[in-house]
């Protein structure tokens, strides 16, 4: 007995000592706002620590803080460029998958933090939710390959590309149906040290769960996808990629509210309301 109760103690710390390793490799980012300006921080428990740049380009703390309470929460990314990935989980497609990664490209215009309101245009019909994971660039990126591809992932956070279906359906490019103003929620977090290629995703519409799925289902690879990518364009530190969106959608009307939860990173949560011209 006396054995086994060693035994058992050993395990426990053993395991206490894992998690406490794995917390101190994760770190969380948010961008926040008090008064007039904008700034970076470093979020530990209920206080932001401030942050003399973007955490990927080597910001460190200033020793101001705040408390949570008091920051209004921004999108946690500024990016120059982003890149969308469709058809990317089995889920969401039908037949064979493409032999190579469906990729477009919408304007950070677009982005949105959480708790800001999801804008639909006065003409938009079918405006349609999207939960997916969004991954941050930490390096410039060109011609990486797919083995090195994960030195250049800096973290990731939760995402709502939100799509009007009938322009993606009947405009000759999905700039307008998938890039207008505030059509593009991320948050509430940008998350270091996280297993992305283990995540699970869930989107709920008014509180009601309608996707989920994990990241290792994802047709083509988060380091996949950076590789790719690279190939073509030279990836900035900051700059985002989207994993793409599983499952079926629906549309969403004004005072409906979604949620995206990432694991690890939090949730996302975004109202749509009506707008006019």
């Amino acid at each position: 007995m006396r054995h086994t109760t060693i035994g058992l103690t050993v395990l426990l710390i053993s395991l206490a000592w894992s998690e406490s390793a794995e917390a101190q490799d994760t770190a969380r980012y948010v961008r926040y706002e008090t008064g007039a300006s904008i700034a970076w921080g470093e979020l530990e428990g209920e206080t932001v620590h401030r942050l003399s740049d973007a955490p990927y380009l080597g910001g460190s703390r200033t020793g101001e803080t705040v408390a949570l309470s008091q920051a209004e929460l921004r999108a946690p990314v500024d990016p120059t460029q982003i890149f969308m990935t469709a058809f990317n989980f089995r889920s969401h497609i039908t037949g064979d998958p493409a032999e190579y990664p469906g990729l477009f490209l919408v304007p950070p215009s677009s982005i949105i933090g959480p708790e800001q309101n999801i804008v639909r245009p006065p003409d938009a019909r079918a405006l349609h939710y999207e939960a997916e994971m969004v991954v941050v660039v930490g390096r410039r990126a060109e011609n990486v390959s797919v083995e090195d591809a994960g030195d250049y992932v800096f973290g990731v956070a939760a995402g709502n590309d939100v799509s009007e279906r009938l322009w993606q359906r009947n405009d000759i490019q999905w700039s307008r149906a998938k890039g207008s103003r505030t059509f593009n929620a991320v948050g509430p977090h940008l998350v270091t040290g996280l297993d992305y290629d283990d995540l699970d995703i869930e989107g709920r519409h008014n509180g009601e769960r309608v996707q989920g799925e994990n990241t290792s289902d994802l047709i083509f690879s988060i380091d996949y996808m950076l590789h790719y990518v690279s190939q073509y364009f030279t990836l900035e530190p900051g700059d985002l990629i989207w994993t793409g969106t599983m499952g079926s959608t629906r549309a969403m009307e004004p005072g409906d509210v979604y949620e995206v939860e990432v694991e690890g990173v939090g949730v996302l949560r975004n109202r749509v309301v009506q707008g006019t011209r």
